[in-house]
């Protein structure tokens, strides 16, 4: 009984993952600006990923599992930092986020200047 339970586990990891990864797609095409779509194509992306190779791992054994289980560490260590790192950069050259009524955090920390024309702060 428990060795037919492996292949309906894969399934439905798999089907959960495409399920996220889409979900990322949409939303990187229907959300405002830059910074969300990040947040969409990172979070979703990475958690569909994650699910697609735990998938595999659970239908395969030996060396293609242990395979599927360092790309996930892999996808788990990489995708949220890429995804800092390049919305950083996209704030530093002064792309501007879609703001609510709330207003821009980092802006008002900096005194209402851009990151471009902000004066550094010195290093403590």
């Amino acid at each position: 009984m428990s060795g037919s339970l492996w292949p309906w586990l894969a399934t439905v990891l798999v089907l959960a993952g495409g399920v996220f990864c889409l979900l990322g797609a949409i939303g990187v095409l229907r959300l405002p600006d830059c910074y969300s779509r990040m947040h969409a194509a990172s979070k979703a992306g990475a958690l569909g990923a994650v699910l697609v190779l735990a998938g595999v791992a659970a239908a395969s054994s030996g060396a293609a599992a242990m395979e599927a289980l360092f790309a996930m560490m892999a996808v788990l260590v990489t995708a949220p930092l890429a995804a800092h790192a390049i919305s950083r950069a996209a704030y530093h050259a002064d792309i501007k986020p879609v703001v609510g009524e709330l207003g821009n955090v980092i802006e008002d920390e900096q005194g209402g200047q851009s990151p471009a024309t902000a004066e550094p702060t010195p290093e403590r």
